[in-house]
C-alpha cells in the first residue's frame, strides 16, 4: 500500500482535481525496485498519473488526528491506469453482473505477530483455538478488531492459529471488489496497531520452514435477484459445482495469482493444510477446492491454495474468471475427495516452486485474458526476479552444514 499524506486544507482540492504520484507504483517490487515497463519507463520520463479518493476518508483510532482513504487512479488522460491492479478486478466483477450474478466473497488472511528486534514469536508452543492464549493476546488482538471495524473492515472473529504467534482474523463476506479494497487496507492497518503494541506483523507466507504457513483462504458465493445461485435446499447445487469445476481446470495455470515469491511454494507441503493439488471435496481441509454447506445463505466454495502476502485484486479476479468460466460452459468437476487428499489422489498437482507456477502463467491464454498482458508481464517479471534474486543467495543453512563438513 503507497500513498501520501495531505494535509486537510489540501483535501478540497485533491478531491477535485486529484493528487499527482508517479504511475510507476503499479510496476514496484516489494523493495521498491523498479524497471521499464511497456506502460512505464526512460522512454516515456516515467509518466504520473493522479490519485482521486475512492470513498470518504475514515479516522485512524490509532494515529488521532489522521484519515486514511484508497483512491482510485486515472492517467494524465483521465483514462484507467492499464496497468493498476484493480482493473483486472473490476472487468471479472462486470462480467459477472452480465449474467446477472453479484459476487460475494469471505475472506481469512493468517499471519503472525513477532518480536520487531528478533522476528520471533514472542510466546511458545502451538496453542490453535486456545482459550488462554486468546486472552495472552488480547492486548493487541482486541485492538485490531475495534479499530479495523471502527474503520469499516467488519471484522467477525480472531483466534491463535496452528502456531506460536500465528493468528487468524477472518473479513466479514462482501462484494468481490470491496472485499478486495478491504485487504489492501486491512494488511496495513495491521501493521500500523501491531507497532503501536509493540509486535511486528508479518503477512509473509512461510517465515519459519518448521512451523505453519499464512494462508489466503477465499469463500465466494454468486448471488443473483437476492439469493445464492449456489444454493439448493441447503445443498450447493449445478451452478455451484459448474463453479468448483471452472476453479478446478484452472487452478494449475493462475498458481502465479496466488504464490508470488519462492519463499510462498515452501508453505505448499503435504499434511500442512495447504492444498498440494486441485482436488475437491465436501468440508474437508486437505482438498485445495472445500465445499461449505448449510443454509442456503451459507453455502459457499473455499478456495484454500494461497498466501496471505499476494495482491487480492489478481487473485479474485482470476478465481472468479475460471468460475465464471466453468458455468458458461456447464463444466463438471472431477471426482469427489472424500478422504485424504494429500494420499493417492488423481487430481492434478499444483506447482510446487515459483518457476514451475511463472512457466504456466507465461504460457496461458487465460492468465493473459484475465490480468491483461502488461499486467501479467510485470506479475511474471516481478516473480522471475525474486527467483534469481534468492538463487544468488548463500543461506546460513548452507554454510553451517557444508563449511566445515566439505
Amino acid at each position: 500500500m503507497r500513498g501520501k499524506r495531505i494535509p486537510a486544507t489540501q483535501w478540497e482540492r485533491t478531491c477535485k482535481d486529484g493528487n499527482a504520484i508517479i504511475a510507476a507504483m503499479f510496476a514496484l517490487d516489494m523493495t521498491s525496485d523498479v524497471w521499464d515497463t511497456p506502460y512505464c519507463s526512460f522512454d516515456n520520463g516515467y509518466v504520473d498519473m493522479h490519485m482521486f479518493p475512492l470513498n470518504a476518508p475514515v479516522a485512524c483510532p490509532f494515529e488521532p488526528g489522521v484519515a486514511i482513504t484508497l483512491a482510485y487512479a486515472e492517467g494524465m488522460d483521465h483514462q484507467p491506469v492499464p496497468i493498476d491492479p484493480r482493473g483486472a478486478l473490476l472487468k471479472q466483477v462486470e462480467r459477472a453482473a452480465a449474467q446477472g450474478y453479484q459476487v460475494q466473497v469471505g475472506t481469512e488472511l493468517e499471519f503472525y505477530l513477532l518480536d520487531p528486534e528478533t522476528g520471533l514469536p514472542t510466546i511458545q508452543g502451538n496453542q490453535v483455538y486456545g482459550i488462554n492464549r486468546m486472552a495472552e493476546l488480547e492486548h493487541v488482538l482486541g485492538p485490531i478488531r475495534e479499530d479495523l471495524t471502527a474503520m469499516g473492515i467488519p471484522i467477525e472473529q480472531s483466534n491463535p492459529e496452528y502456531a506460536a504467534g500465528q493468528v487468524e482474523v477472518n473479513i466479514r463476506y462482501d462484494e468481490a471488489v470491496l472485499a478486495a479494497d478491504r485487504i489492501i487496507l486491512f494488511r496495513a492497518m495491521v501493521k500500523q496497531v501491531a507497532a503501536k503494541h509493540g509486535y511486528l506483523a508479518t503477512f509473509m507466507a512461510k517465515p519459519f520452514i518448521a512451523e505453519s504457513g499464512s494462508g489466503f483462504h477465499t469463500h465466494y458465493s454468486l448471488w443473483k435477484d437476492g439469493k445464492n445461485a449456489f444454493a439448493q435446499d441447503g445443498k450447493i447445487n449445478q451452478t455451484g459445482l459448474a463453479f468448483v469445476a471452472g476453479l478446478q481446470n484452472r487452478m494449475v495455470e493462475m498458481s502465479l495469482a496466488g504464490s508470488t515469491t519462492p519463499n510462498a511454494y515452501k508453505r505448499r507441503q503435504p499434511y500442512t493444510f495447504c492444498p498440494v493439488n486441485n482436488s475437491w471435496g465436501y468440508d474437508n481441509r486437505t482438498v485445495g477446492l472445500r465445499v461449505i454447506e448449510g443454509g442456503d445463505s451459507a453455502v459457499r466454495v473455499e478456495k484454500r491454495d494461497a498466501s496471505a502476502d499476494v495482491n487480492p485484486y489478481y487473485l479474485l479476479a482470476c478465481d472468479i474468471a475460471a468460475g465464471l468460466e466453468g458455468i458458461e460452459n456447464g463444466s463438471e468437476p472431477g471426482p469427489v475427495t472424500k478422504g485424504d487428499a494429500y494420499a493417492d489422489n488423481p487430481a492434478d498437482m499444483l506447482p510446487l516452486t515459483l518457476d514451475e507456477a511463472v512457466a504456466q502463467a507465461k504460457n496461458s491464454t487465460f492468465m493473459s485474458e484475465v490480468y491483461g498482458q502488461d499486467r501479467l508481464d510485470i506479475a511474471v517479471k516481478q516473480s522471475e526476479r525474486e527467483i534469481e534474486f534468492v538463487r544468488q543467495q548463500v543461506t546460513a543453512v548452507e554454510t553451517e552444514r557444508y563449511l566445515r563438513n566439505l
